[in-house]
């Protein structure tokens, strides 16, 4: 799922993860190995959101999905895996412009 910036701001707020921004260097590798989304790491590793059923027509919501886990201590280094649902869920509040 790729997020707009409104988006990114509101899964940072209720995440507490850094986005890795487009032109991070990993970014080219990321999207051939996992698709275009935005992605985030955090202190476990790396993470996307996929969109879930919508609770109402004023939310959209998305899920927090780990794609790989850090595998050293300095958070140099992730090892991929199985994309695994966190069960975490994102609710973007609709933003009136």
């Amino acid at each position: 799922m790729k997020l707009t910036s409104e988006q990114v701001k509101q899964t940072v707020n209720q995440l507490g993860a850094q986005v890795l921004p487009d032109e991070h260097p990993a970014m080219p590798q990321l999207n051939s190995m996992f698709g275009e989304h935005t992605f985030f790491v955090d202190e476990t590793g790396l993470k996307v959101l996929e969109p879930t059923p919508s609770v109402g027509a004023e939310r959209q919501t998305g899920e927090v999905v780990s794609l790989a886990n850090w595998s050293d201590a300095d958070l140099t280094r992730l090892m991929a895996h199985e994309p695994e649902p966190t069960g975490v869920i994102v609710v973007f509040e609709h933003v009136r412009h």
